[in-house]
Parts: structure tokens; sequence; C-alpha cells
């Protein structure tokens, strides 16, 4: 799997945890919308999309299986999450 595209949004919308929203395209066929950039008390983490149920509780519709590519999306959103700050200056 390979990330050929990230598109990030910065968010100021006076949420102090919300950052930015995120789009993921993979191998130029597959694009991933909603993907949060939240500014949590152990530092920034990454909010897969999610739906709210019947319940009330929110359940991710997509998310990595694997530790390591949680891992590789973090390192790569968050980057692009940085860029973005300093274009936005």
């Amino acid at each position: 799997m390979k990330i050929t595209d990230i598109r990030v949004r910065i968010v100021n919308n006076g949420n102090d945890k919300l950052k930015a929203v995120a789009s993921i395209t993979i191998d130029d066929e597959l694009v991933v919308h909603d993907i949060k950039v939240i500014n949590g008390k152990d530092g920034y983490f990454l909010s897969m999309p999610s739906r709210k149920t019947t319940e009330g509780e929110f359940k991710d519709i997509v998310h990595p299986i694997k530790t390591e590519v949680r891992e590789m999306l973090k390192e790569k959103i968050l980057a692009a999450y940085e860029e973005a700050l300093k274009t936005q200056e």
C-alpha cells in the first residue's frame, strides 16, 4: 500500500482539540476522507472516519488493521499537517 496523495484542511473553529481534517489517496485508486487530526493530552493523534450508531456510540467505518500501518498514516498525515501550518503563516 502506498499513500500517493495527502490533502490537509486546517480547522479554525475555536475547538482546541480538532486541528485539521485530512484526505488520503491510496495507490492512486482509493480515497479516504475525514481523517481528523486531534490534539490530545499526550500529543497529536488521528481519528479515523466514523459513524454514529443508534446507541449513540461512534464506530470507525475505515481503520488500519495493523499497528505499523496506523503509525505510517500518523507519521505521513502529521507531516502534511505541519507543512500546511507553515504555508498558512
